[in-house]
């Protein structure tokens, strides 16, 4: 359970190891998915290639598509690229980094299908069955069948118990050349997903060192800045509900009192405390403008505060800020006679 709790904790780290663990638990499932399925070719010259391939193909879309639904930076990145200008600009580059970090991580589990689909062999036996050359493998001047029994005929052989062509071509011996042709695509898929992985994760980072460390910083202050504007908006909320229930229950305490009922006594802090809280935004209102303001209007990153306007314009314009003086240092001496 140790082990099991660390591991928990290191993907609660932060976004990124909660989304590298997220995909972890996506491709296993895609695996035991992929185990747990019946796959039943249909044996027929006009579906199999339509039923392999749809297997090979529409579960990793599905995936891709999960992946996209389960990362949580998908709502960020839309509402990023959406929001109008207001006091801070967008910048391309961190929406392009936002988006391939996303595309990156929900391709693993579409990959892992179709590899463990190509190695296992049976899409690529059941759609491309009657594409066996029979010239080279089998008996292909069998005098009693036309080219479409024939067709009819090897479009069985995913089929073994109703595979009626061993004198045309062995059933053993196609699946096995089928299979072997699945399995090499298939350590060909891996190694070309590897080697994407390897040069989009390391080399990319030694080109553009400065634009990709500038898109991954603020692509990461976006999401830490979505988090305190929520824990912030929830904590007004908690406040802003506290002092209604407040003056909802001194409201009703001439009832109380009426009815005899003991009072308890307020307290001043907790009131205080809350009233704080609300920040002056004490309506609903005033909290729905601040709110559409947020989102229409985000304040500029520029931390330092904004110089005050005199009667002729900007005060200090065209000159550098000057930081008020230290106040002098008063120094005492002390004498003593002996």
């Amino acid at each position: 359970m140790d082990k099991f709790r660390m591991i928990f904790q290191f993907f609660q780290s932060n976004q990124e190891s909660f989304m590298n663990g997220i995909c972890g638990i996506m491709a296993l499932a895609s695996t035991q998915m992929y185990s747990a399925f019946d796959f039943n070719c249909p044996c027929l010259p006009h579906y199999n290639l339509a039923y392999g391939l749809g297997i090979l193909l529409v579960p990793p879309f599905i995936l891709f598509l999960l992946g996209f639904v389960l990362n949580n930076n998908i709502s960020m990145l839309a509402e990023e690229w959406r929001r109008p200008q207001g006091g801070r600009g967008k910048d391309p580059s961190v929406l392009r980094y936002m988006f391939c970090s996303m595309a990156q991580r929900a391709m693993i589990a579409p990959a892992v299908w179709v590899s463990v689909t190509l190695l296992d062999g049976k899409c690529i036996t059941c759609a491309f069955c009657t594409s066996v050359p029979v010239d080279t493998l089998g008996n292909a001047s069998h005098p009693r069948l036309s080219q479409g029994e024939i067709q009819r005929v090897l479009a069985r052989i995913p089929c073994k118990e109703i595979y009626n062509g061993q004198q045309l071509i062995a059933n053993e011996v196609a699946v096995r050349y089928l299979r072997c042709i699945s399995q090499a695509l298939g350590w060909c898929f891996v190694l070309l997903m590897t080697t994407l992985a390897f040069m989009v994760r390391s080399l990319r980072p030694c080109f553009s060192q400065a634009a990709f460390l500038k898109s991954r910083y603020w692509s990461h202050y976006i999401d830490i800045e979505r988090k305190l504007f929520d824990e912030t908006c929830a904590e007004h909320a908690r406040s802003f509900a506290k002092v209604c229930i407040q003056q909802f229950f001194e409201g009703m305490s001439t009832d109380l009192v009426a009815a005899r009922c003991h009072l308890p006594r307020k307290a001043p802090a907790d009131a205080e405390e809350a009233a704080q809280k609300l920040l002056g935004i004490t309506d609903q209102g005033t909290m729905n403008m601040a709110l559409k303001s947020w989102h229409r209007c985000k304040p500029p990153l520029h931390l330092h505060p904004p110089a005050l306007p005199t009667g002729n314009g900007w005060a200090g314009e065209g000159q550098p800020p000057t930081h008020p003086s230290a106040p002098p240092r008063e120094t005492a001496a002390y004498y003593s006679c002996v």
